[in-house]
């Protein structure tokens, strides 16, 4: 038996999947750098090491499964004890939520010490993004004065 949606539904999902593909090589630069002035300075990647990075607390995660709890306890018994779920749920709730935002935001990260060619030593923390760097790589600082970063 033929299946006239499945080549329609694998086109589909190929153009969804080629969508989020970026066309433009190397690490995303954000509105902040850009037509703003960066110093450059040339140095040698003395170590690497892989972190993780936290992403800012909303709230939104605790809102939202404390609402999600709250509704759950509510319909569970009646009277006080009813009450008592609900509080209950949105504790739960508000504790489960939390920790599922503060686990979803987490990204990978790397602090990558340079040593630069004046021989001044620095520790960059950066979004570990596009082609790793290893201890050896000539690399260029780039700095406008408050956001730094390290680029082949």
């Amino acid at each position: 038996m033929k299946r006239p949606g499945l080549p329609l539904a694998a086109t589909v999902a190929a153009l969804l999947i080629a969508g989020c593909a970026t066309p433009y090589p190397g690490a995303p630069y954000y509105a902040g750098p850009v037509q703003r002035a960066q110093s450059i300075e040339m140095g040698v990647v003395e170590s690497v090491r892989p972190l993780g990075l936290q992403g800012p607390d909303t709230g939104l995660g605790t809102v939202g499964g404390a609402a999600l709890g709250g509704l759950a306890g509510s319909g569970i018994g009646s009277g006080g004890g009813n009450a008592a779920a609900i509080i209950g749920g949105l504790l739960l709730g508000g504790l489960i939520g939390n920790t599922i935002e503060r686990d979803a935001s987490r990204r990978p990260g790397v602090e990558i010490t340079v040593r630069l060619d004046q021989g001044r030593m620095l520790a960059v923390v950066q979004d570990a993004v596009g082609e790793p760097f290893r201890p050896g790589d000539r690399i260029r600082v780039v700095s406008d004065g408050y956001y730094t970063r390290v680029a082949r």
